[in-house]
């Protein structure tokens, strides 16, 4: 009995040791696989320096797993006082946990720490490439000699604030049509603008009319809607380069010129200071190079310079500017790239022109126009004006009265000008509504505006009415035409029996011109052939009413009329208008601006015209609200002008 016991104990102790045994390996194990991963995170060379630091060399080198347990501590915790009876009563597993818990916060913070390093590095690397840029820039300013001091600054960052400051928008930039349906009344010139700018083979053009039709504005969008045609050559970032011809000037000498280009000389029109110390030309690139791919519009062409205008076929001719100067060396090696290839091979300018002008065709460079197609803008109907006013009343959103538009188009033939004596009226009527505290909503513009403008801005009406249902006798209508604008001339005539026999006069105010007093030589022989009186029986009296400038020979029909009138005293219809040469054997010859003559009798309200039977081809084909009546000879319209005794009876 006593023996079975004993065997008993025994094996239970042999079990007992063997699981401290099993208990002791893993441990050992664990403890192992922590030191590798110390090892790691520290380096072999640097663990077994920071073990002998703090003491643990020794107890890491132990058998004992209690004492590299020690040694763990001292080297995680950086604690050489850590002993090993104050590990003795703790928990292993604890103490393992707690150490595997500190070694994987070891390599956490390493992981940020090198995420952290490595932004800072790129930080560094960037700050220190800027650095470096600041400090090349500042030694290119030294060798280029800036001057920029205090002062100079002060006033930079003036002019900087002033670039802040500026206003939002001017009345002309809103209301200004934003696309080519918002012109007004020139769809014809329009058509016939894109149909020769919106080509493969976009040729230079001259667009003549009068100010405030819309030119230069039609010239802008006709380029931006050839962009987005596909068969065009002009790019997304073709330039419309603008320049106003009477204000364009340029030296004879070549030292300065901002249409073609000039070479600045290095003595005496300021080269840059790098190139004066080297003794090169430079040259500065124009107008015509900066519109290169594009459109170079130039308003006012008539008035450029003309030995200016003769350089400009050159460039259109050659598409290039060539520069020359006596100060350029082609063997010179201080000589920069580009200004070699300027002097060398010269500077591009493939643009297409185009050419605005108030001006008749015959005032323009022969050779300009031969080399340019021409589109005519008409002169703007009272309906056009009306039309472009309720647009313009549109982007103010602004109520208005009805009549408003109509009588604006009483005061102006220009679309810019009618723009602008509305944004006068709404000026004024928000001003008014501020003083009175009315609301906005209330704002409205009415007659009453409108008059206000006219007074302050001492405007007339364009056009007076001038017909009349009461025929008068030695009065006449004629029709003139100044530039692209046709007017009504009143021509009036009074007949005297001679004061002397056969020795009669002719009075005739010399501001009519030289060809209206030639005119009425030819009419006194026309006069004779017709009725048979001499008119040196009479003392004739004829006159342009106001003086009024006649060009050329085309009030000789109405100066005819005049005369005959006031002889045998029968009256002439005053609501018709009649423009004509008339020759001494009294037939009706053309005359010149038929199209421009009809705007301006409709412009006076009057309803028929008569007109040469040889300018039948120059009748607008449209043309419904005056009648025309196409004469050959001058007693076919005595037939149709002179009243009789019988009509006025009757």
């Amino acid at each position: 009995m006593k023996k079975s016991i004993l065997q008993k104990l025994l094996i239970e102790e042999k079990d007992s040791l063997a699981f401290d045994q099993l208990k002791e390996e893993q441990l050992q194990y664990q403890v192992t696989a922590l030191f590798e991963l110390l090892s790691e995170f520290y380096g072999a060379d640097k663990l077994v320096l920071k073990a002998g630091k703090l003491d643990a060399l020794d107890l890491m080198e132990s058998d004992s797993v209690i004492d590299q347990l020690v040694a763990m501590e001292r080297i995680i915790y950086e604690d050489p006082t850590i002993e090993k009876l104050d590990i003795e009563d703790k928990d292993l597993k604890e103490l393992l946990a707690d150490i595997e818990e500190e070694v994987t916060g070891l390599f956490i913070k390493r992981t940020v720490n090198e995420r952290v390093e490595k932004k800072i590095t790129q930080k560094m690397q960037e700050r220190h490439e800027e650095y470096l840029k600041e400090i090349k820039k500042e030694i290119l300013e030294e060798e280029s000699g800036t001057v920029d001091n205090p002062q100079t600054l002060k006033k930079y960052g003036e002019l900087e604030k002033l670039e802040s400051q500026g206003l939002v928008k001017s009345a002309m930039e809103v209301l200004r049509p934003a696309s080519l349906e918002e012109i007004v009344g020139q769809k014809s010139a329009i058509k016939a603008l894109l149909s020769k700018l919106a080509s493969p083979f976009p040729q230079h053009i001259i667009i003549y009319g009068p100010p405030g039709v819309g030119k230069t504005t039609a010239a802008r969008l006709a380029l931006e809607e050839a962009k987005e045609m596909f068969h065009t050559p002009f790019n997304k970032e073709a330039d419309f380069v603008e320049v106003d011809g009477t204000t364009l000037r340029w030296d004879p000498r070549e030292v300065t010129n901002p249409l073609l280009g000039s070479v600045h000389d290095p003595i005496y029109q300021g080269a840059s200071k790098n190139l004066v110390d080297g003794g090169v030309p430079e040259p500065k690139t124009g107008l015509v190079t900066e519109a290169h791919g594009g459109v170079l519009f130039i308003d006012e062409i008539g008035e450029l310079d003309s030995m200016l205008q003769n350089k400009l076929l050159k460039v259109l001719e050659d598409k290039r500017v060539y520069f020359e100067s006596s100060y350029y060396d082609p063997s010179d090696k201080n000589v920069p790239q580009y200004i070699k290839k300027l002097f060398e091979e010269g500077a591009p300018a493939d643009f297409v022109l185009i050419g605005a002008t108030t001006r008749s065709p015959s005032e323009i460079n022969p050779a300009l126009r031969s080399r340019a197609v021409e589109v005519f803008f008409e002169p703007l109907q009272r309906e056009s004006i009306e039309k472009i006013v309720e647009n313009a009343q549109g982007k103010l959103k602004v109520d208005m009265d009805g009549k408003v538009s109509n009588l604006i188009s009483q005061y102006t033939i220009e679309g810019r000008k009618a723009v602008n004596i509305l944004a006068d009226a709404y000026g004024m009527v928000l001003y008014e509504a501020e003083v009175e505290e009315r609301e906005k909503t209330d704002i409205k513009i009415n007659k009453e505006d409108i008059y206000k403008v006219v007074q302050t801005s001492r405007l007339t009406p364009y056009q007076q009415k001038k017909v009349s249902t009461s025929p008068e006798v030695g009065k006449v209508f004629g029709l003139g035409v100044r530039g692209f604008l046709g007017s009504v001339l009143e021509i009036e005539a009074i007949a005297f029996p001679a004061a002397q026999e056969n020795k009669g006069q002719i009075r005739f105010n010399e501001t009519a011109g030289s060809m209206a007093k030639d005119a009425v030589f030819n009419a006194a022989s026309v006069v004779r052939k017709i009725t048979g009186e001499d008119i040196s029986n009479y003392d004739l009296h004829i006159n342009v009413v106001g003086g009024g400038q006649i060009d050329g020979p085309s009030a000789g029909l109405a100066i005819v009329l005049a005369i005959i009138s006031a002889i045998q005293e029968e009256p002439i219809r005053q609501d018709i208008a009649i423009t004509g040469e008339v020759s001494i054997r009294g037939k009706a010859k053309p005359v010149g601006g038929i199209v421009e003559k009809i705007y301006g009798a409709k412009q006076a309200g009057i309803k028929e015209v008569f007109l040469p039977y040889a300018n039948r081809k120059e009748v607008p084909k449209n043309e419904t609200e005056v009648k025309i009546n196409l004469i050959k000879d001058v007693e076919e319209i005595l037939q149709e002008v002179l009243v009789t005794k019988e009509e006025r009876v009757g």
